[in-house]
């Protein structure tokens, strides 16, 4: 008992308030120090993938990038006829307002709507595309400015940088609902599991606490590796989840350890039996899930490695406080607790009663299938689980679009207007050719052949535009589909372009390069490139797993197991995810339009940030049969024991980890819904079905083969081993 997790819990608990001041001093740095520096956000060429992102680099080298465009229309109040003169005489004020905007790089001449009703205006903004959200206050004010010196008019603006300020803005307010549901009902869940608000209010602060300096650290960090826009959010959800639980499992063992010793060992000593039990099993959890986490970044992508930055970040930090300032507030509330015992012995009343628990008797209901017919129960659970993996083979996987977006966005439902009037607004595709400068005249004729193809293809609509080059070496054509971005009909069109027109026009001129980028050729490429990393993803997935769960327990087979469980209780999960979010059936029950898709990044997500949570259920109720089993108790035994003894702890921390993922269910973001429903259903399979029945059953009837090649030592047990067999005995209050 003199390794480094043991060793900083020592020296915490013999000085608690240096160690507390010092987390604190710890989490203000790291928000002192990442507001200094600021998040490096992750800027548009970091997105590029695939062919569209080919393109789209090749368009930025010649100065021909697509630029952000704001759309404001220009209608009647009412179902009056619009004044037209009025109208067009506000476009023109308008327009000379914008054109003054320093951002503003290009007004475009108004344009009319096919029925006449509504007259739009189209600025195009300079810079980034990430960027434009950040100027879409000044282009407001001008139009609100036109819209009070025109009192009879309707001007609305809409346009892609408004849409990303309002989705940033809801998923602000989101989070804050989120935070509103989340901590209360954690709070009481802890107030359950302990019976004091003192000792509930500890993993919550700590927590927290962990939260503010993984938010700080990821500011630094981001300077390394791009944030996305989404480090914050998954600090939050995964840092809440774990950092709770971390503490459960600490604080749980610190309380039977205090049981059974019946005020024998010290707060110290008790410390450090619990730094070198749950303490240890809290380090390893924490290692698998950043070792988990990293497989990641071999997806290539920047918002899978800004995940992964934010999920790792977060964990680190969560172990840290596990390590230093959770011993601490362990060894004062521990002497608290000692004081508050000679204090009742002076006065001459009895001690706290405490009983021998058992692990309580819905547990051992529960065990009972797979304690008299593991084999039986094993096969039904596993068929249940099965049954639920059934729907992945409908599973349909698309980039969630800008036509997904929630409602309530006030620059959605003018987007919408904006589509219904002017259809051949609605998508675009821009086809970039980069070649010799020589054969300038080569390329222009062979976009104008494609230009009279797709005036003759239904798929698009007319209006084509030719750009080249100051150069001559990078030309494009942009073409206009009169379909929105996520229909069957703008797909058609994309393939249309690529697999037919562009082969037998451009692919003839020697030398050249081309691509086709557009929104709609993003949304085809990037779950195609996620598809072509995912192969390697999973595989280091499951390799780093299997060698986790290795070095925990010196065991191939349980290596083996727990990479089986894990596949097993995340395909169920994801299996039952498509059978809620891709039909209609739940929409009024989850508040949800359903696309009849699931995310892109939901399941590569789902697999690798499940396999890194189900080892801290893995490690701490193994870790406990372990501990039996070095004991020298027989194998059948040590696994029911085990599992019932660390039910309750367990129970706890899915019920809280669950919590804080049910209220990402609550939020408008689709693709953040279905993150926070597959995360939730996949820890409450794991917790009730995988734990309680598959793998009970799975270690009773591999018996002592289960620790192979390792071979556990009878009756050469250590006195910490021999407790962990024990019955707990733990306080009535």
């Amino acid at each position: 008992m003199n390794s480094l997790t043991v060793r900083m819990a020592r020296w915490s608990a013999r000085h608690p308030w240096r160690a507390v001041i010092g987390w604190l001093v710890f989490v203000v740095l790291c928000l002192v120090v990442g507001g200094a520096v600021g998040t490096n956000s992750a800027r548009t060429a970091d997105y590029r993938v695939g062919e569209a992102g080919r393109a789209e680099a090749m368009a930025a080298e010649g100065h021909l990038e697509r630029l952000s465009t704001q759309q404001v229309l220009i209608s009647a109040r009412s179902e009056n006829p619009l004044d037209k003169q009025a109208a067009e005489g506000a476009a023109r004020d308008l327009a000379a307002r914008m054109t003054s905007l320093p951002d503003v790089a290009d007004v475009a001449a108004p344009q009319w709507s096919g029925d006449g009703r509504i007259l739009m205006v189209e600025v195009a903004l300079k810079g980034e595309e990430r960027d434009a959200k950040d100027k879409v206050d000044a282009l407001t004010e001008q139009t609100a400015a036109v819209q009070k010196a025109n009192p009879g008019l309707l001007l609305q603006e809409t346009g892609s940088p408004s849409i990303s300020k309002g989705v940033e803005q809801q998923r602000g307010d989101d989070l804050a609902l989120s935070e509103k549901i989340t901590l209360p009902v954690t709070l009481v869940t802890l107030f359950v599991v302990f019976g004091s608000v003192v000792m509930a209010a500890v993993p919550l602060v700590l927590a927290l606490s962990s939260i503010a300096a993984a938010i700080g650290l990821s500011m630094v960090v981001s300077h390394v590796s791009p944030d996305a826009g989404v480090g914050t959010n998954v600090i939050l959800m995964i840092g809440l989840a774990v950092g709770v639980d971390y503490t459960l499992f600490y604080l749980k063992r610190e309380r039977e350890e205090r049981a059974r010793s019946g005020g024998r060992l010290s707060t110290e000593a008790l410390t450090e039996i619990v730094a070198a039990t749950s303490g240890r099993a809290v380090v390893v959890s924490g290692m698998a899930v950043v070792a988990s986490t990293a497989t990641l970044y071999l997806a290539s992508d920047v918002i899978f490695s800004s995940l992964a930055t934010g999920t790792i970040v977060v964990v680190l930090v969560a172990v840290a406080s596990s390590l230093t300032a959770l011993p601490a507030l362990l060894a004062a509330l521990g002497k608290r607790a000692e004081r508050r015992a000679r204090r009742r012995a002076e006065r001459g009343k009895p001690a706290r009663r405490t009983r021998r628990q058992d692990g309580g008797r819905i547990w051992t209901a529960l065990l009972k299938p797979a304690a008299r017919h593991p084999l039986a129960t094993l096969c039904v659970s596993v068929l249940a689980l099965l049954a639920l993996v059934l729907p992945l083979a409908g599973l349909k996987i698309t980039e969630m679009s800008r036509d997904t977006h929630s409602r309530e966005i006030p620059a959605m439902r003018v987007y919408d207007r904006l589509n219904e009037a002017f259809p051949e607004h609605r998508v675009t595709h821009d086809i970039v050719v980069r070649a010799d400068a020589s054969r300038t005249g080569e390329v222009t004729g062979a976009l104008r052949r494609i230009a009279e193809l797709a005036d003759r293809d239904p798929l698009f609509a007319d209006g084509s535009t030719i750009r080249t080059s100051t150069d001559g070496r990078i030309s494009v054509l942009r073409l206009k589909v009169p379909y929105l971005g996520n229909s069957d009909e703008a797909y058609d069109s994309l393939d249309h372009l690529r697999h037919d027109y562009l082969p037998a026009t451009v692919g003839r001129v020697e030398g050249a390069e081309y691509g086709v980028s557009g929104d709609v050729a993003r949304y085809a490429d990037y779950p195609a490139h996620q598809n072509g990393k995912l192969p390697l993803v999973l595989g280091a997935l499951l390799l780093v797993t299997f060698a986790m769960t290795v070095y925990a327990f010196r065991s191939v087979v349980l290596g083996l197991v727990g990479v089986a469980l894990n596949v097993l209780s995340a395909a169920a999960a994801l299996g039952l995810l498509v059978l809620v979010f891709q039909g209609t059936w739940a929409e009024g029950l989850l508040d949800f339009h359903s696309t009849g898709s699931i995310g892109s990044r939901v399941p590569l997500f789902l697999f690798v940030i499940l396999f890194g949570l189900s080892m801290d259920y893995q490690v701490f109720v193994v870790s406990r049969i372990r501990e039996a089993v070095l004991a020298g108790v027989p194998t059948r035994q040590a696994v029911l024991d085990g599992i019932r003894t660390s039910a309750s702890v367990v129970t706890s921390a899915a019920v809280v980890m669950t919590t804080v993922f049910v209220s990402f269910v609550f939020l408008h973001i689709i693709e953040m819904k279905q993150i926070g429903f597959v995360l939730a259903a996949a820890v409450l399979l794991d917790a009730f079905v995988v734990r309680i029945m598959v793998l009970p059953s799975a270690m009773l009837l591999l018996g002592e083969a289960t620790w192979w090649p390792s071979r556990a030592p009878r009756g050469a047990a250590d006195e910490l081993g021999r407790a962990a067999h024990e019955q707990p005995v733990v306080d009535v209050r």
